[in-house]
């Protein structure tokens, strides 16, 4: 089988490396930095789990205007140093960004996207250093279902277990082989997306097989639990206005069932004093590769309304 036509990029992206807390993470930029204003900032677009921050091409192709805007892979995804341990923890996730924005100057309120992982870690984010946004965009970061105390000792006890057996990762026979297994996953991605994103996602190794550009550790469980409290106490300090977009295929039943529904996370939006949302038509979970014209009309049009004071 051929492989599909090349996905023509429109606005190409550079490449650069930052050492952020004792690693080495991968930045993507579009446009130049000139080109941030206190009204059209820099946008730090924040990729989910397993998946990469050149994952946002084909939104940023979509942009009716230009700017700045930065991508880059979080620890042990992409192009970014892996931990060299066993275990990923949200926290790191915060730190990193936090000092990401510092290494590359960035020091005037952003406008923050996230997706899925990248999402919740944006929506934190916001509540912890509200004076570093002007805007945030949670595209599907729906969060995790409320866990109970009682849960913890079997958490812990799962967690020991996979530490005697590590997480492995499928390696593939080939790019276009990666790029059909994302197709599988998502009838919505054009065979030419799946291409381009699989090129990112993957590289060739050792032998000719293609693996995952991931740590097989992002597949682990970790021994804490996700304490809805504390994330809506945070959640309650967010002062910049957020965008909510989800696609019309809702996917939140699929991955969790009755262990978290749309009511509960309607009631945890809720704690966010400014919120605008959209919904993504013809698009699941990927929206940004599902449906990225309608996604990028629709940062667009939440760019352009009057922000809130960041810090207000």
């Amino acid at each position: 089988m051929s492989s599909p036509a090349p996905y023509a990029v429109r606005r190409p992206s550079r490449s650069s490396f930052v050492t952020v807390r004792g690693l080495r993470h991968h930045v993507r930029e579009w446009g130049d930095r000139s080109l941030a204003t206190p009204q059209r900032p820099t946008a730090v677009l924040l990729h989910g789990w397993m998946d990469v921050g050149a994952s946002y091409q084909f939104m940023v192709d979509e942009l009716a205007g230009e700017r700045h805007l930065v991508a880059f892979d979080w620890r042990g995804f992409g192009l970014s140093e892996h931990l060299g341990s066993d275990t990923y923890w949200f926290g790191d996730y915060i730190g990193d960004l936090d000092g990401v924005l510092d290494a590359l100057g960035l020091d005037q309120p952003v406008d923050l996207v996230g997706h899925s992982m990248g999402g919740n870690i944006a929506t934190v984010y916001a509540g912890l250093r509200p004076q570093r946004l002007r805007s945030l965009a949670n595209l599907e970061g729906w969060g995790m279902p409320a866990t109970k105390p009682q849960q913890a000792p079997e958490r812990f006890v799962k967690w020991l277990d996979e530490l005697k057996q590590p997480p492995q990762l499928k390696d593939y026979a080939s790019l276009d082989e990666v790029a059909r297994r994302m197709r599988r996953n998502n009838p919505r991605l054009t065979p030419e997306r799946a291409h381009w994103v699989a090129a990112h996602w993957a590289s060739e190794r050792e032998g000719g097989r293609w693996a995952l550009n991931a740590d097989p550790a992002h597949k682990g469980s970790t021994p804490t639990l996700y304490r809805v409290e504390e994330v809506l106490a945070i959640w309650d300090r967010i002062t910049a206005p957020v965008l909510w977009a989800e696609g019309s295929i809702n996917e939140l039943a699929l991955y969790w069932g009755a262990q978290y529904t749309r009511e509960e996370f309607d009631a945890r939006l809720a704690h966010i004093a400014h919120v605008r949302k959209v919904v993504i038509a013809d698009a699941g979970h990927m929206v940004h590769h599902d449906q990225p014209r309608q996604l990028a009309q629709a940062l667009e049009a939440f760019w352009a309304q009057p922000a809130a004071r960041p810090g207000a």
